[in-house]
């Protein structure tokens, strides 16, 4: 059993989903206020002693940057009153998308990110879906790499779809589209976009069938949603029953909300770990809460959290 106290505490952003988190694991949310001055400079402040104790900080740090930098003062907080263990758990892990150079001169923010998390005190991290699964490897402390797969095929599996035929809307994605479909021992067509730039797709074409079928998209992220309202109206004009989507972390930038009204598609499924700005009929929401209470709560009591690990 462990002999120090167990301490959650959520940046500003993902309250809601902190509170979820706290719930499931049988405690409540520690006491952090964030204080802010007339510049916009902010500065969280533990009101309650953690030395000794195993703190779980709760923020995905999607853009803009101050969601990041909340996660960094607050484990520099943490590390400075003698917090024996800290552990930054972020849902979303922003700016994943920059994990490697793909041209000349530009930075792998990534593993930029990565060093400066453990930098500020973070001694383990705690994150589901990543972009690229590879960023684990840009960590030096123990990294708890969880997937969203175990939230969604449960509630794909409660739809019932005759004929169900998963998608990948996108060369990058085919690997986990083969993970559902052997969960769920059904076929896979993947989506080839060609980009003119970053979020704008100059052409599509799908390999493989979908005609009859009833289509499950499957992606880590929704961005603009450009890609997947282009795909659903693809696999629609391709002959497909109904297509649907999940992604699991709700980015929903520009224009992204309307598009999902507009598209051919049935529903879109995400994660709670990046809050919804606005109401969608189409979007349904399954919180993740639950996955990362009972990961938690096995890490703070030394135990194997495999079994997390569907695919």
């Amino acid at each position: 059993m462990p002999t120090t106290e167990a301490k959650i505490f959520n940046c500003t952003q993902s309250r809601e989903l902190a509170e979820k988190i706290a719930e499931r694991f049988g405690t409540k949310l520690g006491n952090v206020i964030t204080s802010t001055y007339s510049d916009g400079e902010f500065q969280p402040s533990f009101e309650e002693s953690v030395r000794g104790s195993r703190v779980f900080i709760i923020g995905s740090t999607h853009p803009g940057s101050d969601h990041l930098m909340e996660m960094l003062l607050m484990l520099d907080a943490a590390k400075r009153a003698s917090a024996r263990h800290i552990t930054a758990v972020m849902p979303y892990f922003g700016w994943a998308r920059q994990d490697r150079k793909d041209k000349p001169r530009v930075p792998i923010a990534a593993k930029m990110i990565a060093s400066i998390l453990e930098t500020a005190g973070a001694t383990r991290i705690i994150t589901m879906d990543l972009h690229a699964d590879q960023i684990q490897g840009f960590f030096e402390k123990p990294v708890d790499h969880l997937y969203a797969s175990t939230v969604f095929l449960p509630y794909l599996r409660e739809l019932g779809l005759d004929n169900l035929t998963i998608a990948s809307p996108d060369m990058g994605g085919s690997k986990r589209a083969y993970a559902y479909s052997k969960a769920l021992e059904s076929d896979v067509v993947i989506c080839y976009k060609q980009r003119a730039k970053a979020n704008v797709i100059s052409h599509m074409e799908l390999i493989g069938d979908v005609t009859g079928k009833n289509v499950v998209l499957v992606d880590d992220m929704v961005d603009t949603a450009g890609t997947l309202t282009r795909a659903a109206d693809l696999m629609m004009e391709r002959g497909a029953i109904s297509v649907r989507a999940i992604c699991t972390h709700p980015v929903l930038s520009g224009d992204a909300y309307a598009r999902v009204e507009k598209s051919k598609l049935q529903e879109l499924i995400v994660t709670d770990s990046i809050p919804l700005r606005k109401e969608c009929k189409k979007i349904k929401v399954v919180s993740c809460a639950h996955l990362f209470a009972d990961v938690m709560k096995r890490v703070h009591d030394n135990k194997s959290i495999s079994s997390k690990f569907i695919m």
